[in-house]
């Protein structure tokens, strides 16, 4: 009889992990969304750990991606393509960006045709060479890959993809030649043509200013195609500088119909149940002091003597009353930034019945204000200061030419024509004295740059440019609002708020360095050691004013500097020396401002202002300044180029505004402008670029170009296409 068979045990199989249950952040996921998807993190985890590009079909069977999953996970993969963490090959297999050792970064085209990306990862920007700037626009963000070094030793790149185009819309020139209809544009960085098919040129004729849309990015053909999307008009139009501006930086100049409805809706005049709850100051002499052409007033001040010192009352327009967080006019307000100011045409950042309307100071008229209410000694320190919210009544509109007239000579018939003010004039003008005191001995730095102003005729044409005088009337008001934006950033940094500092942080060791060997050539030296204070820089700047060329060393030292910048960080106020500072004085053409009015209401109402976004905020605001910075500056060129276009071939004095690799910029005395003398119009040398000496140097005559020096030029071309005027010496 046979023994039954022993049955052998079972063979132990290792069951499969999912990888989307091991998913390390499947929690943060779940807690986004209703039906958590595999995370970002995960699917590049999957991908590095595949060492192969990997077909989208065997990723979504990796991770166990059902059938109603497969159209948002697709969402997700072309949302990591676009971030530059992934990208797929000619295949269409998925690749993880890490692996193919490739670059993020912005485009930033050069008039030249050449261009540089500028890295995400922080480090040193990578050359474009012409030929990788064509298949590419100024601003579109890429992914490239380090393809060697230039005859410079710069790193060199190599566009691989586009992630993002940064242009959609170009202002330009439409020309045609050889039967071919194109646009050139005026922003010079980017420097593609754009062709414009047949039948797509519209109503413009040649010439003319347009708008284009562009139809074809580069890459796709030869060059890039476009339609004519608008037809601004003529180059030499009456204010066309002003209108190419806005498009080329893309400023926002129309407001969105919700923001104007809702502008439209505010009451013409304050109602009793706005002042409510409010302190009244309508028996107060607050004055707003202005330019002769501003019409926008945020601010009016108010002093008096007393037995410590100085009562001072900052009064500052409540435009946070009426604009409330969230809403059409606040998200358009935190769009623009700021208002921008050309030349015969303002920008404003809230719609005009607001911004001169109902929060514009206007005189004898009832206003809403928030209120800083300082005391100051004797010696200019401000003691005890508080905030509230008032409601005021402007007993005028002042200008700075009338009230430096008026304290100049407190019996004139001017001054008899405001003599119920007098006593408060005299009052800010002797605070004036004490603050500007304590600002020398807390060792700010006052640097004197010359402001013009352009003269325009009825038909709006430039006829002059004039020099803009400071004086005591400007400084007042100057230190006034100092003092109130010091107390703003003390109330809400000594109450745990969060806020937008501006922030201006001192020099990079790089700069210093190069400074200090800038002034060692003219055996001056920048005391402090390795970190200067503003008051060394303000003992220097005092100590060069009554030198021939101040001008230079004051414009080295300058350029040491790192630009302000909002952020919610308080890293201090170099320049103008104090621990810490915040923009709280014009909240009617800067948000930041506003977010600060806000801040300290709630600190006042004991809540909290919510906002979770203080860092983007800050960089949004600080690229918007800039932003209208570069517009202003670019309509100015124009502006200079066409009241100049007439006197080529006269002969003027300067100096050397400027040195670069390519030549000297020359600012002109009496007519303010500047333009360049190009390298190869400085004699018969090859010329050497100093950027630490600010020179240009003659290797075979030693004659030597440097930033200050004065010099005979004539003007030898002005190119109002480019904005620029040539001069050869004379």
């Amino acid at each position: 009889m046979k023994k039954p068979k022993k049955k052998s045990a079972p063979v132990k199989v290792k069951a499969k992990v999912s990888r989307r249950k091991a998913d390390p952040f499947h929690l943060r996921e779940a807690g986004r969304y209703e039906n958590p998807l595999p995370s970002r993190e995960l699917i590049l985890e999957v991908l590095l750990e595949a060492g192969v590009p990997m077909d989208e079909r065997d990723l979504i069977a990796h991770l166990e991606i059902g059938k109603a999953e497969k159209e948002p996970f697709a969402r997700r993969l072309g949302a990591m393509e676009r971030d530059g963490q992934m990208m797929r090959n000619r295949r269409g297999d998925l690749c993880a960006v890490a692996k193919l050792d490739l670059l993020c970064g912005r485009v930033l085209g050069h008039k030249e045709g050449f261009g540089f990306l500028q890295r995400e990862d922080g480090d040193a920007d990578l050359f474009l060479s012409p030929r990788e700037m064509q298949k590419v626009l100024h601003g579109d963000r890429v992914m490239a890959r380090i393809s060697g070094t230039d005859r410079r030793g710069r790193s060199e790149g190599k566009i691989v993809e586009v992630l993002e185009h940064g242009q959609q819309r170009v202002v330009g020139r439409l020309r045609i030649e050889h039967g071919v209809t194109f646009v050139t544009a005026e922003d010079k960085r980017v420097s593609q043509d754009f062709v414009i098919p047949v039948g797509e040129s519209g109503a413009a004729t040649v010439g003319q200013v347009v708008m284009v849309e562009i139809i074809s990015q580069p890459g796709r053909h030869p060059q890039p195609l476009a339609r004519v999307v608008e037809v601004l008009g003529n180059y030499a139009d009456p204010g066309m500088e002003i209108e190419i501006a806005l498009r080329k930086h893309a400023l926002p100049w129309l407001f969105p119909p919700e923001a104007e409805l809702l502008a439209s809706k505010m009451p013409k005049i304050v109602r009793v149940s706005d002042r409510r709850g409010r302190v009244d100051l309508r028996e107060m002499n607050l004055v707003t002091i202005d330019g002769e052409t501003a019409k926008d007033f945020d601010d009016a001040v108010y002093c008096e003597r007393n037995a410590k010192g100085f009562r001072l009352v900052v009064a500052i327009a409540d435009v946070s009353h009426y604009v409330t967080d969230g809403d059409a006019l606040d998200v358009e307000a935190r769009n623009r930034g700021n208002s921008v100011y050309f030349p015969r045409r303002v920008i404003p950042m809230l719609p005009e019945p607001i911004s001169n309307g109902l929060c514009s100071i206007k005189p004898e008229v009832d206003r809403l204000v928030m209120v800083c209410d300082m005391q100051i000694n004797r010696q200019g320190q401000v003691g005890q200061y508080g905030f509230y919210a008032a409601v005021m009544c402007s007993q005028a509109r002042l200008t700075y030419t009338e009230v430096a007239a008026i304290l100049e000579a407190p019996r004139s018939a001017a001054a008899r024509k405001r003599s119920a003010l007098l006593p408060n004039l005299q009052n800010l003008y002797q605070l004036y004295e004490v603050l500007a005191k304590a600002r020398e001995q807390r060792g700010a730095i006052d640097f004197e740059t010359p402001e013009t102003q352009m003269i325009f005729d009825g038909q709006g044409k430039i006829t002059n440019i004039v020099l803009v005088i400071r004086n005591d009337a400007h400084r007042i008001i100057e230190e006034c609002m100092l003092a109130a934006n010091v107390c703003a950033a003390a109330f809400l940094n000594e109450n745990a708020h969060p806020l937008l500092y501006r922030v201006h942080e001192g020099p990079t060791p790089e700069k210093l360095e190069a400074l200090r060997d800038f002034l060692k050539g003219f055996g001056l030296e920048l005391p402090g050691g390795d970190k200067p204070l503003a008051m060394d820089y303000a003992k220097l700047l005092t100590k060069i004013k009554s030198r021939p060329d101040a001008q230079l060393l004051q414009t080295a030292m300058l350029r040491s500097l790192k630009q302000a910048v909002y952020a919610p960080k308080n890293n201090g106020h170099f320049g103008l020396s104090y621990e810490g500072y915040a923009h709280f004085t014009s909240p009617i053409r800067r948000y930041p401002d506003l977010l600060v009015h806000r801040a300290i209401k709630a600190v006042l109402a004991k809540t909290k202002y919510q906002l979770t976004d203080w860092a983007q905020i800050g960089v949004q605001c600080s690229l918007t300044e800039r932003r209208a910075d570069d517009a202003t500056r670019d309509v100015t060129a124009w502006l200079k180029c066409y009241y100049m276009r007439d006197r080529v071939g006269e002969v003027f004095m300067g100096s050397i505004a400027g040195v670069a690799a390519f030549g000297a910029f020359v600012a002109l005395d009496d007519v303010y402008v500047e333009g360049l003398i190009h390298i190869s119009d400085l004699g018969k040398d090859y010329f050497r670029y100093d950027a630490a000496k600010h020179q240009l140097l003659g290797e075979r005559t030693g004659q030597r170009y440097r930033l200050g020096d004065r010099v005979r030029v004539k003007i030898a071309r002005v190119d109002l296409d480019g904005a620029r005027i040539d001069f050869i010496l004379s």
